[in-house]
């Protein structure tokens, strides 16, 4: 249902910042990170760089692989396996060992779906400079979930001013049919690890991943955030957003630059915030890139 040109996503690779260069995607399998109990829940001083503010602003992307084949089945789309299995270049984010079967613990929160997508309808005007990206939003089907309500906010995020548009030549416009360049798809824990999985990467039934052209969500994140976020899962939402976009964008994992200042949003903060302070946008206010030591 989605045509996706190789050869146009590769004219469009981009480079991050010269103060943020990009690090390369590792096909290396990724393990999850014990320990989302040692997260320490910070006071709501700390959800002050965290804020919303009007949108204004757009984005541009980087490389292209192969992607799962979508069949479209009564307006939805069920991801397949491909025969083969595909090149790596994915990240995860890391989380606590929680095993999947956790997930059905908590009420609300399917441990696994039918694998099938319901696309938000309606599109949205360009935001920012450069190249549009133009994404779709997905929900798998049969979640409490209002796909339009979804796309909505993915939306706020991808136009605020502190965004992936603050580059200054980045574009992104949300579609609901066409050719895609990406889609945002919040998924059961299961759905997630499934299709991670095609690519090498194990989320547990507990985290997020970006791979090939999808920015899986991971429903139990989207619904209960971490500690750290628990009392602005708003918020969070808009940090995982950011953070799997902007490994699709080709941006790596760096660490806290120091105590006290601003969390990156490329930080995997669900590991622990090392003395930094809430964030979940790659820029500030006025504009300057926050970002940290890259992790190896």
């Amino acid at each position: 249902m989605t045509a996706h040109k190789a050869t146009s996503l590769r004219n469009r690779r981009r480079r991050a910042p010269a103060h943020a260069p990009l690090r390369g995607r590792s096909g290396r399998k990724r393990r999850l990170w014990g320990g989302l109990a040692a997260l320490t829940v910070l006071g709501a001083t700390g959800f002050a760089a965290v804020g919303w503010m009007s949108p204004d602003g757009g984005r541009t992307h980087a490389d292209a692989r192969p992607a799962p084949t979508e069949h479209a089945t009564s307006g939805t789309k069920r991801i397949t396996k491909p025969a083969t299995r595909p090149p790596a270049g994915a990240k995860a984010s890391p989380s606590p060992s929680t095993s999947s079967s956790a997930a059905s613990q908590k009420p609300g929160i399917p441990a696994t779906g039918p694998g099938t997508f319901t696309t938000a309808p309606g599109g949205s005007a360009k935001v920012g400079k450069g190249t549009v990206l133009r994404y779709r939003v997905d929900v798998e089907t049969g979640l409490d979930l209002s796909a339009a309500d979804v796309a909505a906010q993915v939306e706020r995020v991808l136009a605020d001013r502190r965004g992936w548009t603050a580059d200054g030549h980045s574009a992104f416009q949300r579609v609901s049919s066409g050719s895609t360049d990406f889609v945002v798809k919040v998924a059961t824990p299961g759905t997630v690890d499934t299709i991670c999985g095609q690519y090498g990467l194990d989320t547990g039934g507990e985290v997020n991943c970006s791979v090939d052209r999808n920015v899986m969500v991971n429903l139990r994140r989207w619904l209960l955030a971490t500690p750290v976020y628990a009392k602005d899962v708003v918020a969070y939402r808009a940090l995982i957003i950011n953070h799997e976009v902007g490994h699709f964008l080709g941006h790596g994992h760096v660490d806290c630059p120091g105590p006290g200042r601003p969390a990156p949003a490329m930080m995997q903060q669900i590991k622990g915030m090392h003395g930094c302070v809430p964030n979940v946008w790659p820029y500030d206010e006025n504009g300057h890139y926050v970002t940290g030591p890259a992790v190896p």
